[in-house]
């Protein structure tokens, strides 16, 4: 969808237009989900889905249409961290038994997606933000509402931590 197609298509979505809220769905969802998923890990369905109800929710007050994927990111972002977050406090309660690791014959992709299970969520967004998404340190601060240095010391620890664990 061209930048003139979405920006009246948001235009029409904050009127009711039940289509363009649909064809909405249909643009983002899969951006959405890929922020979600790389910061949620197996919680990625549910905070992708929490993060669109969130974008439909909130579409009226978005004021500039072309600023549409900035700020679903911001949303998709903040859910996934918040899920994730979550998740990580209630694995500490319930004491889940002690995770099998994944055999040596798996796929990269898999092998990647465990390196980034064990980063803190904080760390995961960061990376996934800068390295996968390739903003700047800066647009990552502003996202995150973090300052520079923040950011730039999470970026550190994290990719020290997957070099690590994908040395082993």
């Amino acid at each position: 969808m061209s930048e003139e197609e979405l920006a009246a298509t948001v235009l029409a979505a904050q009127r009711g237009d039940t289509m363009a809220m649909d064809a909405l769905i249909d643009e983002l969802m899969p951006y959405v989900g890929k922020i979600c998923g790389a910061i949620a890990l197996e919680n990625g369905e549910d905070a992708a889905q929490n993060a669109m109800i969130a974008v439909l929710r909130n579409l009226r007050k978005l004021r500039e249409p072309a600023a549409l994927r900035g700020w679903a990111r911001t949303i998709a972002t903040r859910e996934a961290v918040r899920v994730a977050t979550q998740d990580r406090q209630r694995r500490f309660v319930s004491e889940l038994p002690d995770q099998v690791p994944a055999p040596v014959e798996i796929a990269t992709n898999v092998e990647v997606r465990d390196q980034l299970a064990r980063l803190e969520p904080e760390q995961r967004a960061v990376l996934v933000l800068r390295d996968l998404e390739g903003l700047r340190e800066e647009e990552v601060a502003d996202l995150l509402a973090l300052p520079t240095g923040t950011v730039k010391s999470r970026l550190h620890r994290a990719r020290a931590q997957f070099r690590k664990g994908w040395a082993q």
